[in-house]
């Protein structure tokens, strides 16, 4: 469908760290069969992207691996089970006979039916073929690329931790709302002990911090986090106003202070990792 590769990948094949990172919903390609079935305007497809998510990812890491999606959320989201398929939008999804999700029922499904207050996206129906195309050409290479990496940092580290990393919209009155939100899916995708360590990262940053509420995470931590064989993930859902200019739309005056938060959450993460994994060496 298109010749692009559908998310980039940065760092060494051999792991340097246990910490892997992962940017699903930045991207900002739009492929001509989607331009061509709009019914809104393609300005209005920005309302599904973690703006600039994936600059903070960019400009944190060191040597981590990082994997950053290139097509836009809009085209396939990342991060929905392979059957989140919408009847309403979708010629396949009607075979499934599998119960909605609220995500699914609110339009966004694994293709995105919806979009804020601008309503539906499409101007047709998908066939059943392209929406599978998008699924073995963009959507499986990504969550094997994750596996593989996740897998390669948990044999040389006997531990590996994916740190998810998303933007949110503004909660509410910065001077109380949480300005960083974790999930863990209620402590079933990570050990408490990761999430400890960065609640302690956002103190010290002066970053105030929430759990779960309103994002405990999606089907990327459902898929790869198993913390009983060492593998956890962690959902970092930043406040854009943190990161970006008024509009919410460029980077802004406070992205250098952001990308220093990530960076002390994932040494963090690191450092809490690294004892275990000396003791599997």
């Amino acid at each position: 469908m298109t010749a692009t590769p559908s998310f980039l990948r940065h760092g060494p094949l051999e792991p340097i760290s246990p910490v892997v990172l992962s940017v699903p919903h930045a991207g900002r390609e739009y492929p001509l069969p989607l331009r061509a079935a709009l019914r809104v305007p393609l300005a209005a497809l920005r309302g599904l992207e973690d703006r600039h998510a994936d600059t903070l990812g960019l400009q944190a890491r060191r040597g981590e691996t990082l994997f950053v999606a290139e097509r836009a959320r809009a085209w396939i989201d990342l991060n929905r089970a392979e059957h989140e398929r919408d009847p309403r939008l979708d010629d396949g999804a009607s075979s499934l006979g599998r119960p909605q999700s609220a995500k699914l029922r609110s339009g966004l499904g694994l293709v995105p039916r919806r979009v804020g207050n601008s309503g539906d996206i499409w101007s047709r129906r998908l066939s059943s073929e392209e929406v599978a195309e998008r699924i073995r050409a963009d959507y499986r290479p990504y969550h094997a690329a994750v596996d593989a990496a996740l897998a390669a940092a948990r044999v040389r580290f006997g531990v590996a931790v994916l740190l998810d990393i998303h933007s949110m919209p503004p909660l509410g009155d910065p001077a109380t709302a949480p300005r960083l939100v974790l999930g863990d899916r209620f402590g079933k995708s990570s050990a408490a002990r990761f999430i400890g360590r960065i609640e302690g990262v956002a103190r010290a940053h002066g970053v105030a911090i929430g759990a779960n509420t309103p994002y405990s995470g999606g089907h990327i931590l459902e898929r790869h986090g198993d913390p009983r064989r060492g593998v956890h993930a962690i959902q970092l859902e930043f406040d854009r106003s943190l990161y970006l200019d008024a509009a919410l739309d460029q980077p802004g005056p406070g992205l250098a202070a952001t990308v220093a938060l990530l960076r002390a959450i994932i040494d963090a993460v690191a450092d809490e990792a690294l004892p275990v994994a000396i003791a599997a060496e």
